[in-house]
């Protein structure tokens, strides 16, 4: 269903992006953000599902600014690898490269969802950027150290009860720091859910970590909230 596209950060950095439309009029954007195994075969089929779900999709690949064209599994060799590339993307330049994410997308709202890494950077995206509608967070471990931003759209936020890099004490901090409001509401504030006996990736059929019905609960969840907000 989609292709490849290149985009242009305002710094004048040019990456790649995936790029997947829907067979109609699109309910609106949605920029996808990767993990740190880049714009892989799972970031690329979860592009695909939201266009099939209504969305005109961008997933950029924000690992452009170190190396070019990486896509890695998810085996531990992959890990340290990602992590190592990972390191030497600045906060500031993935969030150009999402901004650039957005601008391809103009001409309709657009919220923003993020894996892992990407789970951070969506929430950031939700603080930091104009022109996000809504953004949802999935195992974002490192939206706690983050936690006093303010969100300038809804956020939507999932975790596993189970996930071993991400203590329970920072989901606290994060619900403690930015008080819940309902799933529905249009307004700027963030809904949290933590799935019992889920862990890290739990979303991403990929992975050991795999947890079928967490899955789909949040994919449910994360469909009717960008609904909602987005209109």
């Amino acid at each position: 269903m989609g292709h490849d596209i290149d985009l242009k950060a305002a710094d004048g950095h040019k990456l790649s992006a995936w790029r997947a439309d829907p067979a109609g009029t699109p309910r609106g954007g949605l920029v996808v953000i990767q993990e740190i195994f880049g714009v892989n075969a799972h970031i690329r089929a979860v592009a695909d599902g939201f266009a099939r779900d209504g969305y005109s999709v961008v997933a950029p690949a924000l690992f452009d600014r170190v190396e070019r064209g990486v896509e890695l599994d998810y085996s531990p060799e992959s890990i340290a690898r990602g992590r190592d590339i990972r390191g030497k993307v600045g906060w500031d330049e993935a969030l150009a490269d999402i901004a650039a994410a957005v601008a391809a997308l103009k001409g309709t709202r657009v919220a923003a969802t993020g894996f892992c890494w990407g789970g951070s950077l969506a929430w950031l995206a939700a603080t930091r950027l104009s022109g996000i509608s809504a953004s949802v967070c999935y195992y974002g471990g490192q939206i706690a150290q983050f936690r006093d931003e303010v969100p300038k759209c809804p956020v939507l936020m999932h975790f596993g009860s189970e996930d071993k890099s991400i203590p329970a004490a920072d989901i606290d901090a994060i619900r403690a720091a930015r008080p819940g409001v309902p799933i529905h509401s249009a307004r700027p504030g963030v809904s949290i859910h933590v799935y019992p006996g889920a862990g890290h990736g739990f979303s991403c059929d990929h992975r050991a970590s795999y947890d079928p019905s967490s899955a789909a609960l949040a994919r449910t969840r994360t469909l009717e909230f960008l609904a909602a907000a987005m209109g």
